[in-house]
């Protein structure tokens, strides 16, 4: 059985907050507003958020550093750390870590031991890949609210070398959705393993079959699956209820056998750019109750599923070219 894979969004608000994040890439006037730059000691002891200790190395004036996840990083389970150097100095930026408490280990970055310039006048997106988050404590009620991610640069500057630590800004409020989404997925995995196991395409005008399997995991863990919400992309035509597929799945202590749900999806809109632009056309929004407690996680139905579906939307739709 493979193992769900589950994502994190943040619906009307993540889009809302994304394109003003895009304005500001291009505006430096308003990136100081965005970023709350605090300067802490290279040493790496410094909790998130800690002054600079007296004399330890510091990032250039005028340069600062936010973390963002836009939608094209969300399937792969991604962030850049955005750098804008409004200095005078240019920077050769190397070794990245981003370390927050809401995670198992620091990111760092996804081609390691790649450098990138950023000259005066200029910004830079340095991507890099999120760990697994941290769980076990719950410590969702005290780091979700007040966690502050913190950016570790090593960088050269005038010929001189030099590492910073710096608490960054998280303009677009991604991480705490993230940590307390992903530590739900962790609470169902007690009950069930969720996951899209097929598709079954269908001629234009009837709705295509979107297979959903939950296998109880027998750890005595007890959850359900409400329902699962249409996307940007794709809804459930008459069986839309709520903008959503009611299913009220339970899984209950001492269930043993998967069960599988054939849901009937429907494309919401037939331009072009939706399919040959898709990035969350194909990430479903899944309502659960985990022992009592309402809540959402996010389910993606896989690369191969998702080359499938679109280019059934594709076909259905009338035009050629879906990815």
């Amino acid at each position: 059985m493979r193992c769900p894979q589950l994502l994190q969004i943040g619906g009307r608000r993540r889009r809302h907050a994304e394109r003003k994040v895009h304005g500001r890439r291009f505006c430096r006037s308003s990136v100081a507003l965005a970023v709350g730059l605090l300067l802490t000691g290279c040493a790496g002891g410094g909790e998130p958020g800690d002054a600079a200790s007296p004399g330890a190395p510091a990032l250039p004036d005028g340069v600062t550093v936010e973390i963002v996840q836009l939608r094209a990083d969300v399937a792969v389970r991604q962030a850049q750390v955005h750098v804008v150097n409004d200095g005078d100095t240019d920077l050769e930026i190397g070794e990245v870590a981003v370390d927050d408490p809401r995670f198992v280990a620091p990111a760092s970055r996804v081609l390691p031991g790649r450098t990138s310039r950023v000259p005066a006048g200029g910004e830079v997106d340095i991507r890099v890949q999120l760990p697994e988050v941290a769980c076990s404590a719950r410590e969702a009620d005290t780091a979700d609210s007040t966690a502050e991610p913190t950016v570790e640069l090593t960088f050269l500057a005038d010929g001189i070398e030099s590492t910073a630590r710096v608490a960054a800004a998280d303009p677009l409020g991604f991480l705490a959705p993230l940590h307390e989404r992903e530590c739900r997925a962790a609470a169902l995995a007690e009950a069930a393993t969720l996951e899209f196991t097929g598709f079954a395409p269908a001629a234009t005008g009837a709705p295509a079959t979107l297979e959903l399997t939950a296998t109880p995991t027998g750890r005595g863990g007890e959850a359900t699956v409400v329902a699962v919400q249409a996307t940007n992309l794709l809804d459930f035509g008459p069986a839309t209820v709520d903008g959503a597929f009611p299913l009220d799945l339970r899984v209950s202590p001492g269930d043993a056998e998967p069960v599988v749900v054939d849901i009937p999806i429907l494309p919401s809109r037939c331009d072009p750019h939706a399919v040959q632009e898709d990035k969350r056309g194909t990430i479903f929004d899944v309502r659960l109750s985990i022992d009592g407690e309402p809540g959402e996680i996010e389910l993606f139905v896989g690369d191969a599923l998702r080359g499938d579906i679109l280019t059934w939307v594709s076909s259905w739709c009338g035009f050629s070219g879906s990815d």
